[in-house]
């Protein structure tokens, strides 16, 4: 190679070399540039953060709860007899004693005024005797007698017409009836179902409750209910009484609140979403959103005096939209994350920005 064209090699090899170290030195000053702006591990993370601290918090209890009817029966027949009339429809409303079915009596008439006759001579009988015996005329073990026999024959106008009454079944309460099983002609029997009759101007609604929330629950307290059937609306009542015993399976015991039904909106057998309301005590409350669940772990993030990020377990005591009651696991005056939560790690340092941000924080 001679002298000029090892120059220009010498020449070239140089000038790459520095523009390597020069593209170098740009790539590691943008990468130092984009560290600086991108955030890293010492970078503080956003957040919103509130201090915790005591609120009333009113429990509740909730728990799937059966209608009862506040009066309940099978309206039957005392005797066996054939359906003379029908005085119901079915799902008719009947006062306490309205006749409901009669029954043929054709053979008790007869008796009765058989009985009514014998009842009236008897008595007639006894009286002129009675007017004899004050004239010393008879003796007075002869109206003794006729006494008896006359008390007798009233008696037995009195069964007459207790059976006679059996003819004639009447409402024992007032309420609403069923459907209607019997016809005209239908031969009845002790026991035969005519109509099921209940009172639903207020209605009981039993449900169970732990052995664990006995020591909550008393007479007098508030209940509330839902059902399907009727969206949006909230049936009240209060806690009547409960069960004097346990369920040995379940281990709870029968609670029966009391609901007024002026409108006969609740039946008998429907099912209601109870919660009964208990007491009002100070507690420890934060929003739902500070409060995460991932398997079985229930945590919140606390702010320690350094800033940082620190994971706590709680236990929660009951929720309400928007707001979840701590039982343990943080106390007052503690600091911690209410938005934000999912982009936290622990011991990463925390800002605290402005409750306005929160939406930007969610995610």
């Amino acid at each position: 190679m001679n002298f000029r064209a090892e120059s220009t090699f010498r020449l070239w090899a140089g000038g790459m070399i520095v523009g390597l170290m020069l593209a170098g030195c740009h790539r590691d000053g943008d990468a130092g540039k984009a560290g600086a702006q991108g955030g890293g591990g010492n970078q503080p993370i956003e957040v919103v953060i509130q201090s915790v601290s005591p609120q009333p918090w009113t429990d509740t209890l909730q728990a799937l709860g059966t209608v009862k009817a506040h009066e309940s029966v099978t309206v039957t027949a005392k005797v066996s007899e054939t359906v003379d009339k029908v005085h119901f429809e079915s799902g008719q409303w009947v006062n306490r004693g309205a006749p409901l079915v009669t029954l043929t009596g054709q053979q008790q008439q007869a008796a009765l005024a058989a009985a009514a006759a014998a009842a009236k001579e008897a008595d007639t009988l006894y009286q002129r005797q009675s007017q004899l015996a004050a004239q010393q005329l008879i003796a007075k073990s002869m109206l003794d007698t006729q006494k008896a026999t006359r008390d007798a024959a009233i008696a037995q106008v009195q069964q007459i017409r207790a059976n006679l009454s059996d003819r004639v079944i009447r409402a024992p309460f007032s309420g609403l009836l069923g459907l209607r099983q019997v016809s005209p002609g239908t031969l009845v029997t002790p026991g035969t179902a005519i109509a099921t009759l209940d009172d639903v101007s207020r209605v009981y609604v039993d449900f169970p409750v732990p052995e664990t929330e006995l020591a909550n629950v008393a007479s007098g307290q508030a209940v509330s209910g839902t059902t399907q059937a009727y969206s949006g609306r909230e049936f009240t009542g209060t806690v009547q009484t409960s069960a004097g015993r346990l369920d040995t399976g379940s281990r709870a015991m029968t609670v029966r609140g009391d609901f007024p039904n002026p409108d006969h909106a609740l039946k008998p057998g429907m099912l209601l979403n109870v919660e009964v309301t208990r007491g009002t005590h100070p507690a420890i409350v934060v929003p739902e959103l500070a409060v995460m669940q991932v398997g079985s772990q229930t945590f919140v993030w606390r702010v320690t005096p350094a800033g940082k990020a620190q994971k706590v377990e709680v236990e929660v005591g009951g929720r309400i939209p928007g707001k979840t009651m701590i039982r343990t696991g943080l106390n007052a005056g503690d600091r911690i994350v209410v938005d934000g939560v999912g982009k936290v790690k622990a011991d990463a340092t925390l800002k605290a920005a402005a409750p306005s941000a929160a939406g930007a924080g969610k995610k």
